[in-house]
């Protein structure tokens, strides 16, 4: 197995693990119903561009136009986003999240960080050394990851 294989094995499994760890202990310290994580990337997208289409929304999360408008359709019923008509295509619609889906995203931001932050604190400053010089490899290693021209849309095996 090669550095870069062994890396990549090794990376994986870690970032996916610290992902779970960190979202389940942010939702045990919030006591508030689980949202499911794709409807939460809805959110997030929205609130990154407020006013997006269901189109575009769907392009940003690469997930299909029918899947998003089912996120939509559950967002709006469980009050986190409002759907308006697109001034210019009265047949579209304009996502702008509520108040209390901007509420939720800042509490979980405060919360999640609160996670990391107290996690942080109980290892070395060694630690903290190394995990602040791997951020902006992690960043590139996304960028990398997605500029792939390999890359298919599709399911996964």
């Amino acid at each position: 197995m090669t550095v870069t294989a062994g890396l990549a094995e090794g990376l994986m499994p870690a970032v996916v693990a610290l992902r779970r760890a960190v979202r389940r202990r942010t939702r045990e310290r919030m006591d508030l119903p689980a949202l499911p994580p794709a409807q939460v990337e809805l959110l997030r997208t929205v609130q990154d561009s407020p006013g997006i289409g269901v189109a575009a929304a769907a392009r940003a999360l690469r997930l299909a136009e029918n899947s998003v408008s089912t996120l939509v359709r559950a967002a709006v019923a469980d009050g986190h986003l409002r759907r308006t008509p697109d001034p210019a295509d009265r047949r579209a619609a304009r996502l702008e999240l509520t108040e209390a889906a901007h509420e939720r995203l800042r509490r979980w931001r405060a919360t999640r960080t609160d996670v990391v932050g107290t996690a942080l604190a109980r290892l070395d400053p060694a630690d903290h050394a190394a995990l602040e010089a791997a951020l902006p490899a992690l960043h590139r290693l996304l960028d990398a990851v997605e500029a792939d021209p390999h890359h298919q849309e599709g399911g996964t095996p």
